[in-house]
């Protein structure tokens, strides 16, 4: 849990940023998320903070500080918890942030994590988390707590779980660039080799097909059950692809360097979802 300093400094956070003018834009996207009544959360390093899109107009979901180690300086990865509160893993403070209904976030593990690169939950509610610093997957209680090891996995980022239940991993070891770990921490390889330049984030269909994005390539890679990975669209305009979801039958892909978040339909169709500012 937060401690009171923490509380206190996210709470004067949240009214500074209140201010913030509405020309401000997103600009550094590193992951997404979407919930069921399809509102998308964007991860923006350089707010730093969140940005939330309900219809067409994005709008801050919550700004922290620019103050290094203080509370989601710089936010990394993020999803939605079974009940559709907005979990969001943040390396300045290691922590695993829970916001409840009113846009207030709770540390849920006492800065017990490295750097959390990815977030997954269980259909008990359990959080799964990648850690690239310490190279494991934690488990993590849903209600927060200590979190306990469930496996050992080199350079681990992107997470998400198979139609089985299991969980994939980006991993950026020498002996497989895909991973799966078992609710009881067996680690398999999905993908062998080193097929992608550099992967980011993993996101695993209804029909079992595996994506990953690559930020080096510009592409998103397909892995369909038995073949080898191909390019399922790569290039203009993807220029950086890193974080990945769906939303619905769609899938959407947060590129920092594009300063944008895709769309890319069944067909693999590419189009602008949510456009920031872009870079300097």
């Amino acid at each position: 849990m937060m401690n009171r300093y923490h509380a206190r400094l996210v709470s004067l956070v949240i009214v500074f940023f209140t201010s913030l003018p509405a020309s401000a834009q997103m600009r550094y996207p590193v992951d997404v998320a979407a919930n069921e009544e399809r509102a998308v959360f964007v991860a923006d390093r350089d707010l730093p903070g969140i940005w939330m899109s309900e219809t067409e107009q994005l709008v801050q979901y919550f700004a922290g500080s620019r103050t290094f180690r203080t509370p989601l300086n710089a936010v990394r990865c993020l999803t939605l918890d079974n009940a559709g509160l907005l979990l969001v893993g943040d390396t300045s403070t290691r922590e695993i942030y829970r916001f409840d209904k009113n846009r207030k976030p709770t540390g849920l593990t006492g800065g017990r994590i490295g750097t959390p690169m990815g977030i997954a939950v269980t259909k008990s509610g359990e959080l799964l988390v990648s850690d690239l610093e310490l190279q494991r997957i934690w488990r993590v209680p849903g209600q927060g707590g200590e979190p306990a090891p469930l496996a050992d996995v080199p350079a681990p980022r992107g997470v998400c779980l198979d139609q089985e239940g299991h969980l994939l991993v980006v991993s950026h070891g020498k002996d497989g660039q895909v991973l799966r770990v078992t609710a009881e921490g067996q680690v398999t390889t999905v993908v062998a080799g080193r097929p992608f330049e550099f992967p980011h984030d993993v996101a695993a269909a209804t029909d079992g097909t595996i994506y990953v994005s690559d930020g080096y390539a510009k592409a998103i890679w397909s892995i369909r059950k038995g073949a080898k990975p191909q390019k399922w669209v790569a290039g203009s305009p993807l220029v950086n692809p890193v974080g990945l979801t769906w939303r619905g039958d769609d899938l959407l892909v947060a590129d920092p360097r594009a300063s944008a978040v895709f769309l890319i339909d069944s067909a693999g169709k590419v189009s602008p979802f949510i456009e920031g500012r872009g870079t300097e």
